[in-house]
């Protein structure tokens, strides 16, 4: 869901439950009226203002946020009619939404447990049961709920989708990947980019175990589904690996030109593979050590206009003590007036107060400071705005695939 709408919806969470459940009131009347339940008509009218009169009370306590007292009236509406199965869906997604989940949960089972009601209700009753689990952390119950209601419908996005992020929360990428698939069969959005990202985490699971086998399967797998950014840096460590030097220079160069802005991102992920405690990784850094050299050596004009790449190349060229060509390097994009980036700023007063220069850094630093903010994180997620320093090809916040920003620290 668009975060827009989403933080919409929560903010008027409970206008919408008042608005659905006065729908529901007249919807269950007049089905009642329409049914003939054989009841005299003065007994039925009598009911229906009572409950009338309970589920306006209870839908303003919604409104002003009262679900307590709200709770307590849907009580007094099932003990005047308990044939009004909306009256037990509206009191259980209550219970649930006030952190009540024992209490939803046991709703929900006796609506399982009648005989009476109709397959579509049973049907109904389940999938609330299996959100219940699902927001109590029953997670192996969510599991198995979710799973008990695609046995009856097979077709039912919101369950498919529950069982997607419940996987892939896990990291069951097995799975994950199995009931996307079914997912793609019924949703109306293309699932392709994320089963990629999917078939890319399995394959680093085996990256990291060293099966590189198993890992290249998944990942050719994983570009015939969509040619992700996280699939091609899984290939340049694979090249890296194998020793397949110039492939992973010609795949490091496409990326730079097609994604210039995960420059630095790149580089991390690549240094990431030095803490894995492998005898294959000290051949992995040497030939990785080959192909920052190839990096520095660039000079396209177009790369150093990203202010991504530059950082890189300055922060290799310090690893090295190579100050002098990390200052030219800076001091050209400042010289051009297209460093219109803090960090870029503060990474050239760094290396200004390296280089001696400090009259000219005190200047600048006083430059920066009407405008520096200092970052937090690394990196953020541009769909939600989920901060973490970790990196994230689904952003744990809204779920979203490859929404990752890389932002540099100072």
């Amino acid at each position: 869901m668009n975060p827009i709408y989403l933080n919409w919806f929560q903010e008027n969470l409970l206008s919408v439950v008042a608005v659905g459940l006065t729908i529901i009131l007249i919807y269950h009347y007049l089905i009642e009226r329409d049914t003939g339940v054989k009841l005299s008509k003065r007994y039925r009218n009598s009911i229906f203002e009572a409950q009338s009169k309970i589920f306006l009370n209870a839908t303003q306590y919604l409104i002003v946020g009262n679900k307590d007292l709200a709770i307590k009236e849907f009580l007094n509406a099932v003990d005047i009619n308990r044939e009004t199965i909306e009256t037990y869906f509206a009191l259980g997604g209550l219970f649930r939404s006030n952190g009540e989940i024992e209490k939803a949960i046991s709703i929900h089972r006796s609506l399982i447990a009648r005989e009476s009601i109709s397959e579509s209700t049973r049907l109904r009753s389940l999938k609330e049961l299996a959100v219940d689990f699902d927001k109590g952390g029953f997670i192996d119950k969510a599991i198995e709920t979710y799973k008990d209601v695609l046995k009856i419908n097979r077709d039912q996005f919101e369950v498919l989708q529950s069982l997607c992020r419940i996987y892939e929360d896990i990291e069951d990428w097995d799975q994950a990947y199995h009931y996307r698939i079914m997912l793609s069969k019924v949703a109306h959005e293309n699932q392709s980019e994320t089963i990629s990202h999917i078939l890319v985490q399995k394959a680093r699971q085996s990256f990291e175990k060293g099966n590189f086998v198993k890992c290249s399967e998944d990942l050719e797998d994983a570009f015939r589904f969509a040619p992700s950014v996280s699939a091609k840096i899984l290939r340049l460590k694979l090249f890296l690996v194998n020793g397949e030097l110039e492939q992973a220079k010609f795949l490091l160069l496409e990326l730079l030109k097609e994604h210039p802005v995960y420059a630095s991102f790149i580089f991390v992920s690549l240094d990431e593979v030095k803490r894995l405690d492998r005898p294959w990784v000290a051949d992995f850094v040497t030939r990785y050590d080959l192909l920052r050299s190839f990096f520095l050596d660039l000079k396209d004009k177009d790369l150093l206009d990203s202010p991504s790449v530059v950082l890189s190349k300055v922060r290799f060229f310090k690893e090295r003590s190579l100050n002098r060509e990390a200052f030219e390097l800076l001091q050209g994009l400042m010289d051009s007036k297209k460093a219109q980036n803090e960090v870029l700023e503060a990474e050239y007063i760094k290396l200004l107060i390296d280089m001696g220069k400090k009259d000219e850094a005190l200047v600048k630093t006083k430059n920066l400071l009407d405008k520096f903010y200092q970052s937090l994180t690394r990196h953020f997620c541009r769909e939600c705005g989920f901060n973490s320093d970790d990196i994230f090809w689904r952003c744990p916040q809204c779920h979203e695939w490859e929404t990752i920003q890389f932002r540099w620290k100072v």
